[in-house]
């Protein structure tokens, strides 16, 4: 099965430090990997409903919701690059996988099945020095992947609050060279052992 990474940018401006740097990691890919980038600031989703107790969920066939589940599905590897806003994901990316919820429910998607054994990434960029205010982020993450049957990439850090500063962050460049390069665990619940 080729590859194919899935980009999604939860920023709420565009050519961020986030985006930089994980532009950075994805020209390390090798060119027979699939790219595919959305922008979840300029295709919106509307508020998510939690109607799992209370209707017929259905697969939505249009819009942006449409778009991002079927990317979603086509996808072997999905990159989550949001910035860290309030010590977590941005509100976009926050919207984007409370959609997660809706797709487990919908008939004949077998959606947590299909995502199994994928491989879920983060890029993120953090104007602290200390990276463990990182940690609600990489938790949202890891536990959303581990919940999936998904593999966990990890989340590529870097430092940078105004526009382009991340590219002063060589640290995170180093690692943003090898970063797709490494095998993915499978995501385990931060209580489970073995």
């Amino acid at each position: 099965m080729t590859r194919r990474f899935l980009f999604l940018l939860g920023s709420s401006r565009p050519d961020g430090n986030t985006e930089l740097l994980a532009r950075r990691a994805a020209e390390q890919l090798p060119a027979e990997v699939e790219q595919q980038w959305i922008d979840l600031a300029r295709h919106p989703l509307p508020d998510f409903e939690d109607l799992r107790h209370d209707s017929d969920h259905v697969r939505p066939t249009e819009g942006n919701v449409a778009r991002l589940l079927d990317a979603t599905l086509a996808a072997t590897d999905v990159v989550i690059a949001s910035p860290l806003y309030w010590y977590s994901v941005s509100a976009h990316t926050k919207r984007y996988l409370d959609y997660w919820a809706g797709w487990l429910r919908t008939p004949g998607l077998d959606f947590k099945a299909t995502m199994a054994g994928r491989t879920l990434w983060g890029v993120t960029a953090l104007a602290h020095e200390e990276p463990e205010v990182a940690d609600p982020l990489v938790g949202t993450l890891n536990n959303s992947a581990a919940y999936m049957g998904m593999r966990f990439g990890g989340v590529l850090l870097g430092n940078g609050s105004k526009p382009g500063d991340v590219l002063k962050d060589t640290e995170a460049l180093v690692r943003a060279k090898t970063f797709f390069a490494r095998e993915a665990p499978l995501a385990r619940f931060p209580y489970e052992t073995g």
